[in-house]
């Protein structure tokens, strides 16, 4: 069954190119770890709700945009093996982030629909 990693994560708005050229990097190293497919969006249409929103809920500043990013696994087996192979991994070590890591929320989901065109 596919398994889904799902990320939130807020990028100063000047950073774009940075934060692309990380995420062809480290992107590339999912593949290689058995990814099927990896979507990096940059926030172009993200409102602001009445009770909370997508800015509110990775605490993101005036001058940041918020990127929302997912990662296909064939299943959660393949993904756990690529993130415990990722602890290992030196093109992973002190990589520098184009974003504050600690206010990324993050998370792993079973997809219980799939339509397709």
């Amino acid at each position: 069954m596919p398994y889904i990693d799902g990320f939130v994560i807020p990028v100063p708005a000047d950073r774009q190119q940075a934060f692309i050229d990380h995420a062809n990097t480290v992107d590339a190293v999912f593949l290689e770890l058995g990814a099927t497919r990896v979507v990096e969006g940059w926030g172009d249409d993200v409102p602001a709700g009445q009770h909370t929103d997508f800015a509110r809920a990775v605490a993101a500043t005036g001058d940041e945009v918020v990127a929302f990013s997912w990662i296909e696994w064939p299943d959660k087996a393949t993904r756990d093996a690529a993130f415990e192979q990722l602890r290992d991994d030196p093109r992973m070590r002190d990589m520098p982030m184009p974003f504050d890591g600690k206010r990324m929320i993050f998370g792993g989901f079973v997809p219980v629909v799939d339509l397709k065109v």
